[in-house]
């Protein structure tokens, strides 16, 4: 673990506020032009998923950013999502007349002074965001699982993290994330485009681009930078045959720094959401962030678990707009487990966030994992894959092993880019969807393991994907309401087997059935309704190539 050691003078740099706005008015972008201010790439995922362009996405008011410039503040960066501009001054007068602008709402610091200098106590992460845990290296030997003979890929250190999940399937069928591209939100890259575990991202023109968005114009790579989005990159970049492999090598990448350094400030939440918004215009199809948010150097700003809802920090309704312009959004779980605070952070609170924990190499839960519930009793983390000893390139260019859900959640955002490669015409929900309801928890989810252990090939089997499949059947419930049981009637089923699984609101798995064959119009009566008390509640009937959820009201 890396410890902050030594004081930090907090007048260094100005402070860092956040302006929030009244509106978007004298806008010269409108969401009936979006190719103005979004790509093709991003507009092509919109139209695939059939997402409207909204207010939410057009640009901050240019003119408003002026003004702000125009006072002699420094414009940091900007949030269409969240309708504000990050800004730094060191003069109360310039705050003044920020704060005095007709458009402005309110200005809050979110770098503020603590005293006259900042001293970081016992156990808090030199990297803002990255828990402990994420950047541990272990030098000592870790189990090797043997190389499954007749593998496309040499995955060497990495063959048990890939196997552990099935990825292998779906790499050996030609799917390693090629035409896919991943937005990398990290605190840095330090010798990324120089060690040899990357060759191939540069050689092929897989590195699309990449930008500092905390500080903007700083070299990402520079050795001086962290390397901890270095690591996290290779777990799903690297191509070293016979030595690392990632679980998709053959993606493309756009990495972006949305860090502080060397101090944890809520001004990183907007960092965040300024990166996840030039993901989204730049058409990424997954977000990988290893990072969290719960407490601050600054303790007035430190988040409760009661904020903990999804909908409440900053960075988590970022992560959530973001998913609903049709990203799959992968975060780290972080690594509280068994301390005193134990949860998820955020974003990995978002309900439409794909949140992963941490196992060891041999598929036990990793004591650091964060766990669940959220404060508003949803099941986290999602899912879990290898995080303990797993297997990453460092920015020396070493092949080791580290820990932390800063190594699983890459694992995971690699292996979901494969998955999805296969039919892009899923939707992000579908996809995850596949995974959870296939993995080795899904019957039985709990706040440790989330659903388990996915297997990317039951995943994509599941629904289909990659397959030729039949026409999806009509499904309806019947009553709907009703009071003691209903009864699943398909309609057009094919004279093959169908599952039928009865989710409750926290998500979990109260009833799955045996294989239901059902001929032509067939119903099934789900009688164990009858054992449930009143509510909603989600069936999902899967199976033949369809996987469709209708909800159920008992009253």
């Amino acid at each position: 673990m890396i410890f902050v050691g030594e004081w930090l003078p907090a007048q260094t740099n100005p402070e860092r506020f956040v302006a929030f706005l009244k509106d978007k008015n004298n806008n010269p972008y409108s969401i009936s032009n979006p190719s103005a201010f979004l790509s093709e790439r991003a507009l092509a995922r919109r139209a695939r998923y059939s997402i409207a362009i909204d207010a939410y996405d057009l640009p901050v008011t240019p003119d408003y950013i002026t003004q702000v410039r125009g006072t002699g503040a420094e414009v940091i960066n900007t949030s269409r999502w969240l309708n504000t501009i990050t800004f730094a001054t060191s003069d109360p007068i310039v705050l003044d007349v920020v704060r005095a602008l007709s458009f402005v709402d309110s200005v809050s610091a979110v770098f503020p002074k603590k005293s006259a200098s900042i001293q970081p106590g016992s156990g808090v992460q030199a990297t803002p965001g990255i828990p402990p845990y994420s950047i541990q290296r272990i030098d000592g030997a870790v189990p090797v699982a043997p190389l499954k003979s007749g593998n496309v890929l040499d995955y060497g250190l990495a063959a048990n993290q890939t196997t552990m999940v099935n990825l292998q399937e779906l790499h050996n069928a030609g799917y390693t994330g090629d035409g896919m591209l991943i937005a990398v939100l990290d605190a840095g890259f330090a010798n990324a485009n120089q060690i040899s575990v990357f060759d191939t991202l540069w050689l092929t023109n897989r590195i699309m681009g990449w930008r500092d968005i905390s500080e903007p114009g700083n070299d990402i790579f520079a050795s001086t930078m962290h390397s901890h989005g270095t690591s996290v990159l290779s777990l799903m970049g690297g191509n070293m045959p016979g030595q690392l492999v990632g679980t998709a090598p053959h993606a493309t990448y756009f990495l972006i720094r949305t860090e502080e350094g060397p101090t944890e400030s809520l001004v990183e939440e907007y960092n965040w959401a300024a990166g996840a918004e030039l993901a989204d215009s730049i058409g990424a199809d997954v977000i990988n962030s290893s990072l969290g948010y719960t407490t601050f150097d600054n303790p007035l700003f430190n988040h409760s678990y009661s904020d903990l809802d999804g909908k409440t920090t900053p960075v988590s309704i970022a992560a959530g707009r973001a998913a609903s312009r049709g990203m799959l959004v992968v975060n780290s779980a972080g690594n509280e487990g068994g301390g005193s605070w134990q949860y998820v952070g955020a974003p990995a609170d978002g309900p439409q966030v794909f949140t992963i924990g941490a196992v060891d190499f041999s598929g036990q839960y990793a004591n650091f994992s964060s766990t669940g519930p959220t404060f508003d009793g949803r099941i986290k983390p999602d899912i879990t894959a290898q995080g303990s000893g797993a297997a990453v390139a460092f920015a020396t260019g070493d092949i080791g092993f580290g820990s932390g859900t800063s190594f699983s959640s890459p694992l995971i955002a690699g292996a979901m880019a494969c998955l999805w490669q296969t039919s892009p015409s899923h939707s992000p929900g579908e996809v995850k969807d596949a995974v959870r309801f296939t993995a080795s928890k899904a019957d039985n989810p709990d706040n440790y393991y989330g659903y388990g252990i996915p297997d990317f090939l039951q995943a994509q089997l599941s629904i289909g994907l990659g397959e030729t499949t039949v026409e999806n059947p009509s499904l309806r419930l019947a009553p709907n309401p009703f009071v003691s049981f209903p009864s699943v009637l398909i309609s057009g089923a094919p004279d093959q087997p169908f599952y039928i699984s009865v989710f409750d609101m926290n998500g979990s798995c109260v009833f799955r059935s045996g294989k239901v064959v059902l001929f032509g119009n067939g119903v099934f009566s789900v009688r164990e309704f009858n054992q449930l008390p009143s509510g909603i509640y989600m069936v999902l009937v899967e199976g033949s190539g369809t996987r469709q959820f209708v909800k159920a009201v008992k009253l």
